[in-house]
């Protein structure tokens, strides 16, 4: 049984590889890793998109948008702060949240809009 997806070549263009090489060396592709693993869990993504058309909202209207505690909300969110995905500020015993920057509402809106056109390809 001969696999198709794979090469029968040890490396087909050296010079693009070293060029490909190169550039990640000078890029920290490490440090960018745990943003999307933050990104990956469904809630915290859909905390993230709740935030991409409001300012900002507290605590307990982004646990009432997602179907969960407050805590469990708040555990979400504090991962998204580490990652700089959010930012809060405290009024009284409230904390109100928004996205860090409009760089993460991008990221977001792009990889919804891929995935629509991904749907509809599969149609």
């Amino acid at each position: 049984m001969h696999r198709q997806d794979v090469c029968d070549v040890y490396c087909y263009d050296e010079e693009k590889v070293r060029r490909i090489q190169r550039r990640l060396n000078e890029e920290n592709m490490v440090s960018i890793v745990p943003f999307f693993k933050a990104l990956a869990d469904e809630n915290r993504a859909k905390l993230v998109y709740a935030l991409c058309g409001e300012e900002e909202l507290c605590v307990c209207d982004l646990a009432n948008v997602i179907g969960a505690t407050v805590a469990t909300t708040s555990h979400h969110l504090r991962i998204l702060y580490k990652q700089g995905i959010v930012k809060y500020r405290k009024e009284g015993k409230l904390a109100f949240y928004s996205l860090d920057d409009d760089h993460i509402r991008e990221l977001l809106l792009v990889a919804l809009a891929h995935q629509k056109e991904e749907d509809h390809r599969g149609e």
